[in-house]
């Protein structure tokens, strides 16, 4: 009888060890696979904008490409849906999330007076929470302008994202960075 219960003991205890390691396993893998997930749809969505900002050209109307840039918020004309008409192109920071936002040109002569429809291109976004800016630009000369008066000179712009489910879980964010040069600026 009492090799059973000390059997029936050590049994208990190793079952409670597993248990408690698979959990702990688990715990662990879940936060790794929402890290990579984010970083994973942060690299997708930069892809996106870098390919967008490329693309930057004279609005429907003839309007300059760039409209107004800001430290997390960017205006600009692309065509972003291969459609006959530029649409007016909108990325910036709200809260966590990387959102675009689209107005489409209607009317004839074309007008920008459309709601804006905007989605979200990226979650888990700590720039705001982390002093990063997430769009730098910079002149023909390769000079960076912290003036954002000076919009009409932009010609290079730098994209960073900083990335992370659960700032207060270690690995720190991660920063992600891209740039694109207006091709249809000289």
């Amino acid at each position: 009888m009492i090799e059973t219960v000390v059997w029936i003991s050590v049994l208990a205890m190793v079952m409670l060890a597993i248990t408690t390691s698979l959990l702990y396993f688990y715990r662990i893998n879940k936060y790794a696979i929402e890290q990579s997930s984010a970083v994973i749809s942060a690299q997708r969505g930069m892809e996106n904008v870098i390919r967008v900002i490329r693309e930057a050209a004279y609005s429907s109307q003839g309007a300059f490409p760039i409209v107004s840039i800001a430290a997390n918020d960017f205006v600009f004309y692309a065509d972003a849906d291969s459609d006959p008409l530029i649409e007016r192109i909108h990325y910036y920071i709200s809260g966590t999330n990387l959102i675009m936002g689209i107005t489409d040109a209607t009317g004839d002569p074309p007008v920008y007076t459309a709601p804006e429809a905007t989605s979200t291109i990226s979650d888990y976004v700590r720039n705001l929470s982390q002093g990063v800016s997430a769009f730098r630009y910079y002149d023909s000369a390769g000079v960076e302008i912290t003036d954002y008066a000076k919009w009409a000179k932009v010609r290079f712009v730098q994209v960073s994202l900083a990335v992370n489910v659960d700032p207060n879980k270690l690995p720190n964010q991660l920063l992600l960075n891209s740039s694109a040069a207006i091709r249809n600026l000289k």
